[in-house]
């Protein structure tokens, strides 16, 4: 685990009892590495099914053709490279876009401006980032409105402080408050301010997409930027089949400047793709391979992560339904093909349909964590604060989600079998009808032996009734608010605060306001 020293209060007392006092009310801003899974994947789909998918995949992009739309310079770099081009539809011939995958990195680095912070995307490492795109939040205490500014730099505050994220994210919450075409300006300004974690970059316009890039220059330094990659982007396609020239425009700019971009499809099986999972995955693979395929157009060796974003259909309501069983089988069978295509690979996340952080939520936040570990996803986004289908950032789930992310990163360890982990020791020191409570290997082991939730509530029915029988929303709001007290602002020299500011005024003036 790496943490920050600079982010704790350090206590004046020394020594004995003060200095034990001390630590234990110091604000400790520690973030855990990165996971390196020491579990197998599940594999759900065999040699014969994978294949059949992959040539099915291939059939799509060279019978059926994606539509990269008004875009002349796509649909010209798609002609120059073999591929039939007629109006906005693009055939691919077989293979050709599998060949031009090959050139994606399988992982990656990203840098954070703490470089005790930086992470690397791919091979069996799982690196866990918030909730993304929101329009609205929600909290016990205001229940659901429009998100604003404050919001957003609260839940990069509340992102940075909280121990099992590993990333600061993108657009935590939409902040409506500011003009649509200079929000991107804030809300970067945010990450790069109030958190020191990895961060990501404005997609909703390319113009965005490039004052990004201009924002992680003045922070990181343009040579830097230039080498090595700073910001990952998600890059949404218009599924099915549809690449449409405002992310297109985005992966562009991104892809030049050698920063990651998160190709993924946004699937809801029976509205935007089949209603089976063999004929989801043959389109989310097609989708994938032609965007990555685009990517390495642009600028051959372009980090990307292959995305699958995919929920179910309530076939009553037309409402995206999460944590179900045909879900889990596409996220299990996505991550199989994008090992197999040797890419990076996104999706999971705390996904729930639930309007309140209640049993709704919980149970269909658990389903989606547990199968994203399980499926060797590198990169989750919304792994915490997810609400309302994706329409809601909680404040309350926010930190519910983010304690629940220890889970992963003890389940993900897999089983000590070291002398220690054996425990033979133990068993021999204790022997028949004795207990371990007080044996040297449990004196020496119990204060890590087992993952403990720094939120949920184990207190005996008693102590629990006589603290005010508090819930667990009531205690997620509670920490809500310990925390964001508790936050200081990681250190940043002035220099690059104030050319940050200078920046974004002068960007600000150079346009009107647009609210549309």
């Amino acid at each position: 685990m790496a943490q920050a020293a600079s982010g704790a209060r350090r206590g004046r007392a020394s020594g004995g009892g003060a200095a034990r006092r001390a630590a234990r009310t110091a604000v400790s801003i520690e973030t855990a590495r990165y996971i390196e899974r020491n579990i197998p994947n599940l594999d759900v789909l065999n040699e014969e099914a994978l294949a059949i998918i992959e040539a099915n995949a291939e059939t799509v992009l060279a019978e059926i053709g994606v539509n990269f739309v008004d875009n002349p310079e796509a649909l010209a770099r798609w002609r120059d490279a073999g591929a039939e081009v007629e109006g906005e539809r693009v055939r691919i011939p077989r293979g050709l876009a599998r060949q031009l995958c090959a050139t994606a990195p399988g992982s990656f680095t990203q840098h954070a401006r703490n470089p005790a912070r930086n992470v690397e995307i791919g091979g069996r490492n799982l690196v866990l980032a918030p909730v993304y795109g929101p329009p609205f939040v929600r909290d016990a205490a205001g229940g659901r409105r429009y998100a604003t500014m404050e919001d957003f730099r609260n839940f990069v505050k509340l992102g940075y402080m909280s121990k099992w994220l590993h990333h600061s994210g993108g657009t935590v919450c939409e902040p409506t408050d500011v003009a649509v075409n200079k929000r991107h300006l804030d809300m970067i300004q945010a990450h790069m301010l109030y958190s020191d974690k990895p961060f990501m970059g404005s997609v909703t316009e390319p113009v965005r997409a490039a004052d990004s890039v201009e924002m992680a220059k003045i922070l990181f330094g343009s040579e830097f930027v230039d080498q090595n990659t700073v910001m990952t982007s998600l890059i949404n396609i218009n599924s099915p089949l549809t690449f449409d020239s405002v992310m297109m425009g985005a992966l562009e700019i991104y892809a030049r400047a050698n920063q990651a971009c998160i190709i993924s499809p946004f699937i809801v099986g029976g509205a935007m793709a089949p209603t089976t999972v063999a004929g989801t995955l043959t389109q989310v693979l097609a989708e994938v391979l032609a965007g990555v395929a685009y990517s390495q157009l642009v600028r051959p060796g372009a980090p990307v992560i292959m995305g699958a974003f995919v929920t179910s259909i309530d076939m009553n309501s037309g409402a995206p339904t999460f944590g179900t069983p045909e879900a889990a089988l596409i996220t299990y069978g996505a991550g199989q093909l994008a090992r197999r295509l040797g890419l990076p690979y996104r999706s999971g996340g705390s996904f729930c349909g639930s309007k309140l952080p209640d049993a709704q939520a919980a149970y269909e936040t658990a389903n989606s964590l547990n199968m994203a570990l399980l499926a060797g996803v590198n990169f989750m986004l919304h792994a915490c604060g997810w609400l309302e289908g994706g329409l809601v950032s909680s404040y309350e789930k926010f930190v519910m989600d983010a304690d629940q992310l220890g889970a992963l990163h003890h389940l993900a360890r897999g089983i000590d079998m070291s002398e220690n982990g054996q425990a033979m020791d133990a068993l021999r020191e204790v022997g028949p009808g004795g207990h371990f409570l007080g044996c040297a290997h449990t004196q020496a082991n119990f204060k890590d032996a087992f993952w403990r939730s720094d939120l949920l509530d184990y207190k005996p029915f008693e102590t629990w009734d006589e603290d005010g029988a508090r819930d667990t929303q009531t205690l997620a709001s509670l920490r809500v608010a310990k925390m964001l007290g508790d936050y200081q602002q990681p250190m940043l020299d002035p220099s690059i605060s104030e050319a940050l500011q200078s920046y974004i005024d002068q960007r600000k003036a150079s346009e009107p306001d647009a609210f549309g």
